[in-house]
């Protein structure tokens, strides 16, 4: 476990997948960490464990689809752990949405999570940051299929796409308080919801989940699909001063599925 470096770093949907990924990378890094998620004993376990290990972790129950939610867990965050630095709106749901089935309640649900999440967060750490007049870190999750449409993700990729929107204009607002704005765009992830779309489309092809899953992963250039170890990674990256420099862009962390 690394030293702790005085820094302040909250995770949406920290209790599992990509988000239990980057917690415990940052966690590693030297930061206190704030692991929110609408499961509280999922991350009451992992915040446990992180600081069995000697680390400093707090579990935070938030529904990032509200804006009251995010503000008092962020609040309360800052309160406990001591300041604020870096907010990963990591949090996102992800149905398989063939163009015909999407309902005016699923596009509701998956809007405010996945695009309203992240204005709550980024309003809400933009609270912390102006009372600290240091400036900060924003670091937002969309994914390779925010960067190119992909098959029977209607809503899922069109949210993603407006993440990458945000997090331009949320750069460009926020660049002369010192606030940095960037994303990450995930490939095919080996985590329970990645593995739930792949059985999804496989269903509704009539084959497999093994087929499923091939329709997303046949084209990565690196021939395997990514650790949430390797997303937690670049997230480090963005977290950390190497890339103070770096603003309004979204790193593809994708094994090579597109070039831009």
């Amino acid at each position: 476990m690394a030293d702790l470096n005085g820094k302040v770093a909250f995770v949406t949907g920290g209790a599992q997948g990509i988000g239990k990924a980057i917690v415990e990378r940052l966690s590693a890094d030297g930061f206190a960490v704030a692991v929110a998620d609408l499961n509280y004993d999922e991350a009451e376990k992992v915040a446990a464990k992180l600081n069995e290990k000697g680390g400093k972790a707090m579990p935070v129950e938030v529904d990032v689809a509200s804006r009251d939610s995010f503000f008092a867990g962020i609040q309360a965050a800052a309160d406990k752990l001591g300041g604020f630095d870096v907010l990963v709106n990591n949090a996102g749901l992800g149905p398989t949405t063939p163009i015909d089935t999407i309902t005016p309640e699923q596009f509701d649900r998956v809007y405010h999570v996945n695009v309203a999440g992240d204005i709550w967060g980024i309003q809400a750490a933009h609270e912390q940051f102006k009372k600290t007049g240091k400036g900060g870190k924003i670091i937002n999750a969309t994914s390779q299929a925010g960067v190119v449409g992909n098959p029977n993700l209607a809503l899922y990729s069109g949210t993603k796409f407006a993440v990458r929107g945000i997090t331009q204009v949320a750069a460009r607002d926020l660049a002369e308080e010192n606030i940095t704005v960037n994303a990450y765009a995930p490939g095919i992830v080996k985590t329970p919801m990645m593995f739930d779309i792949a059985h999804q489309v496989g269903q509704n092809a009539g084959k497999d989940d093994e087929w499923g899953m091939q329709t997303f992963a046949k084209d990565i250039a690196l021939k395997r699909l990514s650790e949430p170890s390797d997303v937690a990674a670049a997230v480090s990256f963005l977290a950390g001063p190497d890339s103070n420099y770096i603003t309004g862009q979204t790193i593809e962390v994708d094994g090579g599925m597109q070039f831009h």
